[in-house]
């Protein structure tokens, strides 16, 4: 006769179960049961982000059944009221205001995650993806993808060179691994790399420098200030200007140049960018009553600091040293002497 088999033969006992788990010591969020997902904590964001549920229905191409249903079963898991409806919009509870800035954070790092495991993935064939400001030095910038290059194991590079809101933009949405820009945004953080400085120019023939003497504040007042749409802060503001006379917001650097060369009016320009021109003469720095120059400061930001791989991490460093201070007073002084205007 066949014995019959015990269910439960090769398991272990219960006490054998907790003695293995008192062993390791596991950490609460090991062995906690999760009622959220990432998911739930998403559509959240996209209710509010967006305004309203039908709003972030369309965005995230659910119906607006699905996001309510998984709002009130995110609630439900809570035990709390993340939301109050007011007329047809959604507003955010104390509770709620304090739990979605909690889990933005947490989104974010399990994206950076995400992201981290397809770069190791990647191996030696990972991509940088990396935004500059328009005016940082091209020249810099050049030594620095060469000296990488010749370091780098198979890395490749994708650039984007832009103005301050972009670059913000880039970093919010994670699409860059390094930024250069005039702004840290909330949440990031940077290191300064390098500082510009902008000068006050405009045409030989331009009436401001038919005065005979200082220009003054009054003066600029009543000329056409020359600039490129989404500048960076320095240049919008430089002189304390801002809501003085007419402003013309050009697409690009090389169109306001052309326009100062054209005798449009004056503009406030990135010395190192313009020392061609004025080298040969085509365009002359304004003789300001207070002699002033401004300056902006271009921070190096990491956009995933705590999942950067190490060819990111890598470029970084090349970048940090070659926008060391004293590298670039003699890099700056050199280009002058050759008339490189980057």
């Amino acid at each position: 006769m066949t014995q019959a088999q015990n269910p439960f033969e090769g398991q272990r006992p219960h006490s054998a179960v907790t003695t293995a788990r008192s062993k390791f010591k596991s950490r609460p969020h090991d062995v906690r049961n999760l009622y959220v997902s990432l998911k739930q904590w998403r559509i959240l964001h996209a209710v509010i982000d967006c305004g309203g549920f039908a709003e972030a229905a369309d965005y995230l191409h659910l119906s607006q059944s699905a996001v309510s249903y998984t709002i009130a079963k995110l609630q439900e898991n809570l035990g709390i009221q993340l939301l109050k409806i007011e007329g047809r919009k959604a507003h955010l509870t104390k509770a709620g205001r304090a739990l979605l800035d909690r889990s933005r954070h947490v989104l974010k790092e399990a994206i950076e995650l995400e992201l981290f495991a397809k770069h190791l993935g990647a191996g030696g064939g990972a991509e940088i993806r990396l935004a500059v400001d328009q005016n940082f030095p091209a020249q810099v910038l050049m030594q620095a993808l060469k000296m990488f290059s010749a370091i780098a194991d198979g890395a490749s590079i994708r650039l984007a060179e832009t103005a301050m809101p972009r670059a913000e933009e880039a970093l919010r949405n994670m699409s860059v691994d390094l930024a250069i820009a005039t702004r840290v945004p909330l949440g990031f953080l940077g290191e300064p790399l390098v500082e510009v400085e902008y000068i006050a120019v405009a045409h030989p023939d331009h009436a401001l420098l038919k005065l005979g003497r200082d220009v003054a504040a009054a003066d600029l007042e009543r000329h056409i200030r020359v600039g490129a749409g989404y500048s960076s802060e320095m240049e919008s503001g430089s002189a304390n200007e801002s809501g003085l006379g007419k402003r013309w917001d050009l697409s690009s650097f090389d169109t306001v140049v052309e326009a100062v060369t054209g005798c449009l009016g004056y503009a406030w320009l990135p010395k190192h960018r313009i020392r061609h021109w004025l080298e040969c003469g085509a365009l002359v720095p304004l003789p300001l009553r207070d002699k002033c120059v401004h300056k902006a400061t271009l921070f190096l930001i990491h956009g995933h600091p705590s999942s950067a791989t190490p060819a990111a991490s890598c470029l970084a460093e090349v970048l940090r040293n070659l926008s060391a201070p004293n590298a670039m007073a003699s890099r700056s002084n050199e280009s002058w002497q050759q008339g490189d205007h980057a």
